[in-house]
């Protein structure tokens, strides 16, 4: 009995004797199956094959693949007042990177974006002691391998500190969540979207789309509900899903003209008034 994993999404499955025939996660129309149809692999495979990277990435450490796998996310150490917080998941675990973590201090919770970053997160949460993982109760059909680890919030926002939320964006995911750390890391406060909210190449601008892989476009109506949920929120940094991919200073106007960019491109009117009549007409 082992533990598959997906070779294409990364998301590790409940216990099985046989590679499971279907990955639903890559069957859903916001993902893909391999080229070369669907292939699985082992967290004792991954490790012949790869390590993992703990390098610092924007003020903030990140941990991920080398060479890189799947869809090649990385996950973020967040050391805030709710307690160290593990953003997103990847899909290997090792015993180097649980002792450098619990070196700093170890973690306290585990909290993951949307289900493309589920991963390994049932043994990152066994091998940091039995943390909890805070998922969105509107994602809860894509866990692949369910775990009393596992704790489902419901709701727009769940607070965990007078610094620190969980945002229910919507938008990719029903349940496509981002944290906001207002005080942290550096003084003006960072925000991290996971792909709700996804940093572009040019790093001055954010984008929405339903699939990426795939390039399907957000509903014009899930974005402006987006930005409903961000209004008021202040923040200089956004961390993108991978190494590399933030905006560093003035993210909170980069993301404010990205709303209006993606709006006028999709032919939405931005004005406030519009928005709203807009908004409740496309519900």
């Amino acid at each position: 009995m082992y533990h598959p994993i997906c070779a294409t999404c990364g998301t590790q499955f409940a216990e099985a004797a046989a590679d499971p025939a279907h990955c639903p996660i890559c069957e859903d129309d916001r993902q893909y199956v391999g080229w070369q149809g669907q292939r699985w692999t082992t967290m004792a495979e991954l490790a012949a094959r790869h390590t993992l990277r703990l390098e610092d990435d924007g003020g903030v450490l990140g941990i991920g693949l080398a060479p890189g796998f799947a869809i090649d996310q990385r996950a973020m150490w967040l050391p805030t007042d709710a307690g160290n917080i593990l953003w997103e998941c990847v899909s290997l675990v090792t015993d180097d990177a649980v002792a450098a973590l619990k070196a700093r201090g170890g973690v306290d919770l585990i909290a993951i974006s949307h289900p493309h970053f589920y991963a390994s997160m049932v043994d990152w949460s066994d091998a940091l002691g039995g943390v909890p993982i805070l998922l969105h109760e509107a994602d809860r059909e894509w866990v692949m391998r369910p775990s009393s680890r596992i704790r489902f919030w419901q709701g727009d926002e769940l607070r965990l500190s007078e610094g620190v939320a969980l945002l229910r964006c919507g938008g990719h995911f029903a349940g496509s969540t981002a944290l906001h750390w207002q005080h942290g890391p550096r003084p003006g406060g960072a925000l991290f979207p996971g792909d709700a909210l996804q940093v572009v190449a040019d790093r001055r601008h954010v984008s929405f789309m339903y699939s990426y892989p795939n390039l399907v476009p957000m509903k014009p109506a899930d974005v402006l509900r987006m930005r409903q949920v961000m209004e008021g929120r202040s923040f200089d940094d956004v961390f993108g899903y991978t190494w590399g991919r933030n905006i560093r200073g003035e993210g909170r106007s980069a993301v404010d003209e990205s709303f209006e960019r993606y709006l006028r491109a999709v032919g939405v009117e931005t004005d406030e008034v519009s928005s709203r009549k807009k908004l409740l007409t496309m519900k």
